[in-house]
């Protein structure tokens, strides 16, 4: 493993970590994708607040260069 892939996997990790341990959040339904410190946020979420915080979690991850938050709100 290089050790880009490995900070990748660290990283992807983290997120992972954030998004689970998040109370307002429902994990299940979110989907993240990195590549060189670059994260796309993907898959549904309940409400406009979710899809915000869902992005806010990641926010103190040292690591990320940008957020991209394609989550579609459903149900509201």
């Amino acid at each position: 493993m290089s050790f880009a892939s490995s900070t990748t996997s660290v990283l992807h990790q983290q997120i992972a970590n954030a998004i689970v341990n998040n109370p307002h959040l429902n994990s299940r339904r979110i989907k993240v994708r990195t590549n060189r410190g670059r994260v796309v946020l993907c898959g549904s979420t309940g409400s406009f607040f979710e899809k915000q915080m869902a992005q806010e979690a990641l926010r103190s991850i040292e690591g990320i260069i940008s957020i991209e938050n394609e989550l579609e709100v459903e149900n509201e």
